[in-house]
């Protein structure tokens, strides 16, 4: 078991270059960078910054040219592809703009999936899968399909999905970018309570405003880290909300 000393992630000198055609493209260039237990992450950048390319390796879905990545105090900088998808399953969760539900399956079905990958035996992923609906809110909403649930709702059913492998490190791109305004600040509010409650989370967003909910933030350009600083005069969704009597409590349902 990794020291809880230790942070979830550190990247020590990354560099990440791809090979198009004639042309060598550098979409990190010495990347260094830790980021401790319950911290609350976003990286922010304009396209081509290496945001995407940063994510993706803190993901396990590619990794590093150069330099060493330890996620949990292991080194997964070498690991094959096999390797990098039992990790992703063990140790990640994911949560994307796009939501990625399968649309015949439903709330609760969606959110098993990472179990099944996992071989866990179904009354168990059960009874997992809906602890975690019930932490985003979503319980009275198990048995309906994605065309059932507003935006809102098909993204935090992607949270709980993430959630559901109990992960070292929650990890989500642009999650709010298909979202209106206040549904946005109520899956900002998911995030703030799953940070709260102990999850390290890492953000990728492009709008500074919903940058303000965490905890700190990382710039990149070109391919380098411009600025890592605390967030100043942080956003609360649960004051912007003004959080309705019935709102779950995520310290109840997490006993």
């Amino acid at each position: 078991m990794p020291n809880t000393q230790t942070p979830v992630i550190q990247l020590e000198n990354i560099h990440k270059v791809y090979d198009a055609g004639e042309v060598r493209v550098h979409a990190l260039r010495g990347v260094s960078l830790e980021i401790e237990r319950g911290g609350f992450v976003a990286i922010m950048g304009t396209s081509g910054s290496g945001k995407s390319t940063m994510m993706n390796i803190l993901g396990c879905l590619d990794r590093p040219t150069q330099g060493h990545y330890l996620l949990d105090g292991v080194d997964v900088s070498g690991f094959s592809k096999d390797e990098r998808a039992l990790i992703r399953n063990q140790k990640l969760g994911f949560v994307f703009q796009g939501y990625n539900l399968l649309r015949r399956t439903s709330a609760v079905e969606n959110v098993e999936l990472p179990l099944i990958y996992a071989d866990v035996p179904a009354e168990e992923r059960l009874r997992r899968s809906m602890k975690a609906l019930e932490i985003v809110g979503l319980a009275h909403k198990a048995h309906s399909h994605p065309n059932e649930l507003s935006g809102g709702q098909q993204q935090r059913v992607a949270v709980a999905r993430a959630l559901v492998n109990q992960p070292a490190l929650l990890l989500a791109d642009e999650p709010t970018g298909n979202l209106d305004s206040r549904t946005a600040i109520e899956v900002m509010g998911v995030f703030q309570q799953l940070n709260d409650a102990g999850i390290t989370v890492v953000l990728v967003t492009h709008e500074p405003d919903i940058a303000q909910y965490a905890k700190r933030v990382v710039v990149m350009k070109d391919g380098e880290m411009i600025l890592d600083q605390p967030v100043r005069k942080r956003r609360d969704a649960e004051v912007e909300l003004a959080a309705t009597p019935n709102a779950v409590k995520l310290e109840e349902v997490m006993r």
